[in-house]
C-alpha cells in the first residue's frame, strides 16, 4: 500500500519559494491502477517522483507497506526502490546498449549475474511483446516499442509498484491503446499496482480503478473513475472531464434553464429521456451528451434545455426527482 501524509514539496526561489504540492494525502491499495490527473503545472509529476523520493517531499510522510522512506538511509532507500519501477514520457534508454542490455541494467547494477540478468530480460521482453528485438538498438524503434522496452526495464527487479509518469504522452492513440492493454496485462497477471500519471481523461477511462484530480497543488477530489467522471464536483474536474472551461459559458447559445441528467452505470440502459418526455407532455433540447464505457457499464451524462413555459418545466423537474436519475442545473 503507497500512503501519503499531509505531503508537501517547496522549491526554494530567489523571489518567491515556488509550493509545488501542499496538503496532499492519498491512499492506494495493492493491486490497484490508480490515476492521477491534472493541467499542466498542477504538480502531479512532482508528486508521483515523491512517491519514490526522487523528489524529497519537504514535508510529510511517503509511506511504503507501512514503511517511512523519509526516514530511510542512503543505502535503505536504494533497496527499496527496487519495489518502485518507474517509466517515463521521453522512455529514457541508453542509446548505447541494445534493447536486452536496456532492460539487464537494474539488474546488473542490484548485483544479478551476467546469466541470470540476460535470463529475466528476456523473459520480459516476452511479456511485453519484443522478444525480436532483443538485438535492435533504441534508435532503431518506434515510440511504443521503445515504451514497451521501458515497461520490460521497470519490471525487471520484480517491483510490487509501477509509476507512469504521462508515459503515453509522446505516443498516437492506437499506440496509447496498446500500451494500456499491456498496462492492464500487467496488472492482472503480475499483481502489480500501477499509479497512473497523466493530463489525458482517456487514459484513467480506460484502465484506472480510481483517480484523483489535482489542481493548483492540492487534491481537487478523488474517488472511482466512474462516479468522478459521472458526476465530477470541482471546476477543474468539470474542465478535464467535461471539456467545459468554467471561464467561459459553453451554453452562452441557449437561454432557457440547463439541467445535467448524471447517468450512473444503472440508469444508463434505460430511455429515461424519452419517458420523461412522454409523462410530462413537454419538450427539451438535448444539448451535449458523453456516454463511455467504464468498468463493463455505461457511464455519462446528458445536458437538456427545459422548455420556457414554467407549467412544462416545473413537470418536468418534478419527474427526474421522482425518478432515479440524478440531476442538477447547469450555469
Amino acid at each position: 500500500m503507497i500512503e501519503l501524509r499531509n505531503l508537501s514539496k517547496v522549491y526554494p526561489n530567489a523571489g518567491k519559494p515556488v509550493t509545488a504540492l501542499e496538503g496532499i494525502d492519498l491512499t492506494v491499495g495493492d493491486g490497484e491502477i490508480f490515476g492521477i490527473i491534472g493541467l499542466s503545472g498542477a504538480g502531479k509529476s512532482t508528486l508521483v517522483r515523491c512517491i519514490n523520493l526522487l523528489e524529497k517531499p519537504t514535508g510529510g510522510e511517503v509511506l511504503i507497506d507501512g514503511q517511512d522512506l523519509t526516514k530511510l538511509s542512503g543505502r535503505e532507500l536504494l533497496k527499496m526502490r527496487r519495489s518502485i519501477g518507474m517509466i517515463f514520457q521521453g522512455f529514457n534508454l541508453l542509446e548505447q546498449r541494445t534493447v536486452l542490455k536496456n532492460v539487464c541494467f537494474p539488474l546488473e547494477i542490484a548485483g544479478e549475474s551476467r546469466a541470470g540478468a540476460a535470463r529475466r530480460a528476456e523473459e520480459l521482453l516476452a511479456l511485453v511483446g519484443l522478444s525480436e528485438k532483443k538485438n535492435a538498438y533504441p534508435s532503431q524503434l518506434s515510440g511504443g516499442q521503445k515504451q514497451r522496452v521501458a515497461i520490460a526495464r521497470a519490471l525487471a527487479t520484480r517491483p510490487k509498484y509501477l509509476l507512469c509518469d504521462e508515459a503515453t504522452s509522446a505516443l498516437d492513440p492506437t499506440t496509447t491503446r496498446s500500451i494500456l492493454e499491456l498496462l492492464r496485462q500487467i496488472n492482472d497477471t503480475l499483481g502489480v499496482t500501477i499509479v497512473v500519471i497523466t493530463h489525458e481523461m482517456r487514459v484513467i477511462d480506460a484502465i484506472c480503478d480510481r483517480v484523483a484530480v489535482i489542481d493548483q497543488s492540492r487534491i481537487a477530489e478523488e474517488g472511482k473513475v466512474g462516479e468522478v467522471f459521472a458526476n465530477p464536483r470541482s471546476d477543474i474536474a468539470k474542465q478535464l472531464i467535461l471539456r467545459q472551461d468554467p471561464a467561459e459559458n459553453a451554453f452562452k447559445t441557449f437561454s432557457g434553464k440547463k439541467l445535467r441528467l448524471v447517468f450512473d452505470g444503472v440508469t444508463s440502459n434505460k430511455p429515461l429521456i424519452a419517458e420523461m418526455v412522454l409523462a410530462c407532455q413537454a419538450p427539451v433540447n438535448v444539448i451535449r451528451a458523453d456516454m463511455r464505457d467504464i468498468d463493463g457499464a455505461a457511464r455519462g451524462y446528458t445536458v437538456v434545455e427545459l422548455p420556457d413555459d414554467p407549467r412544462q418545466s416545473d413537470k418536468l423537474i418534478a419527474w427526474l426527482k421522482a425518478s432515479p436519475i440524478q440531476f442538477y442545473e447547469e450555469a
